[in-house]
Parts: C-alpha cells; structure tokens; sequence
C-alpha cells in the first residue's frame, strides 16, 4: 500500500474508489505495515495521546529548565498570564505548545510527531481542540492518524527533517499535521482539509533551521507555539471554504524545492540565522565549555 502516500490526490483516489474514510485508509496502511491488528494501533495511538498530554501537564506544573539556561519555565509564565491578548483559549493553546516542547528541551518524555523539535505543535493543538470542542477520546485518535497520513506524504514527496529541509520541514510539517486533523476533527470534507495543510505550507514555506548552540531550544520553542497559531487560523480559513489556490501535492513539491536548494547553514548546522549572531555565538561558548569534561593528562600523572 506504499504508493497510497505518494500524494494527496493519489490518497483521495484510493478513499474514494474504496469508500473508506480518509483515516481508515491509514490504519489499513498501519496494519500492512507492522502486521498487527487494528485494536493494536489503536491501542498506540491511545498511549501516544496519553504521552502528548502528559507532556503539556508536566510543563505546566514541573520545573522546566534546561541545561544551558536558555529554556526557563516560559510556558507556565505564558499559561499563568494575567493578560489575554486575544482570549483565554488562545493563551492556553500557545502554553500548552510551549510546555511539551520545554519538557523535550528538558530531556522528558515526548512523542516525536513528526519530530522531537516539532513535539509540542501536536499535543498542543490537540488537548486544546479537544478541550474547547469536547471531543472524545477516539475523534482525536482518528486526527492523529490524518497527520500520519499527511506526513507520510510529506516525507516522500520533500522531507520532515531541518537537516534535509530547514525549520519548514519540521514544524511546518507538524503545523500542517495539526491543521488537517482540526479540520477533519470538526467535520471538514478532504478538500477542506488538503486546503488547510496547504495553507500552513504556504504560510511556512522557507523557515530555516538555525538552532542557537545547536540545541533543540532557541528558537524551537517558541517556533512550536507560532506554529499551533498558524495550524489553527488555516484550519479556520480552510473550514470556511476558502481555496488554497495551489494545491496540496504543489506546496510539498515547492517545500521540497526550497529545502533542497536552501544553503547548509540553515539546515540545522548551528551555521547561520540565529546562532550565528552575536548573542548566539557567545551561548554557545558557554554551552560548550560547561558540556566540556576536563580529563586528567596521562602524561603528566606518570
């Protein structure tokens, strides 16, 4: 079933020619896949769910410091704001992205959807959607599997690594993830939710990877919660009917393009953008000489 991911238009193709569902595609693709049965991955996407709201609530409640310094418990500052500058919900959205990505900074427990740098975009949006919509448990786990879907197409047709395709490629593929699992979680068609990865593509199209340090930190974290914000006003334009004007299948191709031809500083090199500033390049001194382990010298110890 591999050739099912090679495009959007390929995947709708299959849907519609065997009356399945957008997501029961992609557990049949699971079950070929791992040779197990349905309740097994629904029994995984269970426990990732699980994980990705563990993730939010232990970077809301626990001490989320990181070794260099650089993250310092923002997501609880975010969350505990007494200043809402859109609405309540926006403001727990963004912490919510903040705290799962600080608990990877942080060294905890993550899923990796699609990528640990990416990792707070998902349960972000997810645990908010679900909060806000009241939906149960199974709708969310059926979103998760339209990601998958989307990302697996990704992943052929560019790629889901910053070291392949730049910062546009890691949470722009998760954004685009989250995107079209809100908008089929809320009864959008499969145009509608092509239309919403294909937006947060477009809006996300040549973002680099330029890790201060070289640490999943700065500007990773706060990327995530830029990212939900893009996620959730394309699913929204997407939901109401607006076309994105260039198909999905052309966004990922223009994604995979701008990565290929992007320079090797801005692709998770610790080479340009960001760390290469001033600022960045003095953390990054300081990182590397307290991660540095002083050995004693054989020699002189004779």
């Amino acid at each position: 079933m591999s050739f099912l991911f090679e495009s959007f238009k390929g995947w709708k193709e299959y849907c519609e020619s065997n009356h399945l569902n957008l997501f029961e595609s992609v557990l049949q693709y699971e079950v070929s896949q791992k040779g197990v049965t349905e309740d097994e991955i629904w029994r995984g996407l269970s426990k990732a769910f699980e994980v990705m709201k563990e993730a939010v609530e232990t970077g809301l409640s626990e001490e989320m410091t990181s070794r260099s310094g650089m993250i310092n418990n923002g997501a609880k500052k975010v969350y505990n704001y007494p200043v809402a500058v859109l609405s309540i919900e926006f403001q727990k959205l963004i912490s919510r992205a903040l705290a799962a990505k600080e608990v990877n900074s942080c060294m905890g427990r993550v899923v990796a959807a699609p990528t640990a740098g990416a990792s707070g975009i998902l349960p972000g949006v997810l645990y908010t959607l679900q909060e806000i919509h009241s939906l149960d448990d199974r709708k969310i786990l059926e979103g998760l599997l339209i990601g998958a879907g989307i990302a697996l197409i990704i992943e052929q047709k560019a790629s889901l690594a910053g070291a392949v395709g730049g910062c546009q490629a890691e949470t722009g593929s998760a954004a685009a993830m989250a995107s079209g699992a809100i908008v089929y979680c809320l009864g959008g068609s499969v145009d509608q939710v092509f239309s919403a990865v294909a937006i947060t593509i477009q809006c996300m199209l040549g973002l680099v990877c330029d890790p201060v340090a070289g640490l999943v930190e700065i500007p990773c974290v706060v990327r995530n919660a830029s990212a939900v914000a893009i996620a959730n006003s394309s699913a929204q334009i997407a939901l109401a009917g607006v076309n994105s004007v260039i198909p999905v299948d052309e966004c990922i191709d223009a994604m995979g393009e701008i990565g290929s031809s992007m320079e090797s500083r801005y692709k998770e090199t610790a080479m340009g953008g960001l760390a290469a500033t001033l600022t960045g390049q003095e953390i990054s001194k300081r990182v590397l000489i307290q991660d540095i382990e002083i050995l004693p010298d054989e020699d002189l110890a004779e």
